[in-house]
């Protein structure tokens, strides 16, 4: 089983696009994945409007996966409480500061918090402490990125009960040995006793370079979680697609805002983030697999019931061949999709 915590959307669905039918293009997103040994995600919104979320967030709902498709964890909102500085291709005119203290924005922005998994947010923002504490509180997992937060910032957030990092190294400050910043998280002796810090990673061989993700694996292979970051245009044919407020272009695997040489998500597959992840570390195929399945189902505290094939989890699995190509996909012990 393979779980994506960070997915934009595909097949030219844009989850942070409200449309009539937002759980069509959910539902064609989540059959489509399962080719890809995907067998439960959390859409994910980029930077939005309120009305955008207030429209979007009511309509998507947790709910298990079967024949139609992948289950749904929950949603990943990352956003608006970012850095414009570190955007990436976020639309900044949506970008927004905890201005009313923490907790009131976030019911101000969002409406509704419900079948929500996560939400990523720049520790640095004022007031950041109350709402990270807040989302914690309703058990929801807090995520740090786009950001400009130093190490010690970092640190005051997990404190507070933030426990994952969006996309590591991508939108935030990069490594410096003076003041390591997010990424200092890895090797940080202020993270508390039993509390793990988890990071995304896009291995899809453009985000982040090969030599990046060995130091990362190498010195936190237990945090490490694979997503996609996939967008739009995952599945779709070069040239001009839509990321939420903006036009993106497509050229070969690369994804970047139109017009700049921003990139903006990845339209790599799972799958392939597994096979490029294992070759880059040298990592087994076990550990390789974990980063796909028992990781993100920790992260988002649900490893009792995802990420493992201990007895009484879900029966989601999948069947791969020796160069770790997906031949069936099974959610619930029912077989789903088949090479």
């Amino acid at each position: 089983m393979r779980n994506d915590a960070q997915i934009n959307g595909g097949y030219g669905i844009d989850f942070s696009q409200a449309s009539s039918d937002i759980n069509g293009g959910l539902s064609l997103v989540a059959k489509k994945i399962l080719e890809h040994g995907v067998t439960s995600f959390c859409p994910t919104l980029v930077t939005s409007p309120p009305e955008i979320y207030r429209q979007v967030i009511p309509e998507i709902r947790v709910k298990d996966g079967g024949a139609e498709g992948a289950g749904i964890l929950g949603l990943h909102l990352e956003g608006p409480f970012i850095n414009e500085e570190k955007r990436g291709a976020h639309p900044p005119k949506f970008i927004r500061p905890f201005k009313k203290g923490g907790v009131v924005d976030l019911t101000e922005v969002y409406g509704t918090l419900d079948n929500v998994a996560l939400v990523t947010v720049a520790p640095e923002l004022t007031n950041s402490g109350p709402a990270i504490r807040e989302l914690v509180r309703r058990g929801i997992t807090v995520s740090l990125g786009h950001s400009m937060a130093d190490l010690s910032q970092a640190e005051e957030a997990v404190m507070n009960g933030a426990s994952f990092i969006t996309h590591l190294f991508n939108a935030m400050l990069p490594f410096h040995h003076r003041d390591p910043g997010i990424v200092g998280l890895l090797t940080s002796d202020r993270v508390p006793a039993g509390r793990t810090v988890y990071y995304g990673m896009i291995a899809d061989g453009i985000h982040t370079h090969p030599a990046a993700l060995r130091i990362a694996h190498r010195s936190h292979p237990a945090g490490l979680v694979l997503v996609t970051d996939a967008v739009t245009a995952m599945g779709l044919p070069a040239g001009r697609h839509t990321l939420g407020q903006q036009e993106i272009n497509i050229e070969g695997l690369h994804a970047y805002v139109a017009g700049t040489t921003t990139l903006s998500g990845s339209i790599a597959t799972m799958d392939m983030c597994v096979r490029h992840f294992k070759q880059a570390s040298g990592c087994s195929v076990e550990a390789a697999l974990e980063a796909a399945s028992l990781h993100p189902a920790q992260v988002l505290g649900i490893s009792h019931q995802k990420g493992t094939l201990d007895y009484g989890s879900d029966a989601d699995f999948i069947i791969l061949d020796d160069t770790l190509t997906v031949r069936e996909t099974h959610i619930a012990g029912q077989l789903v999709w088949k090479k």
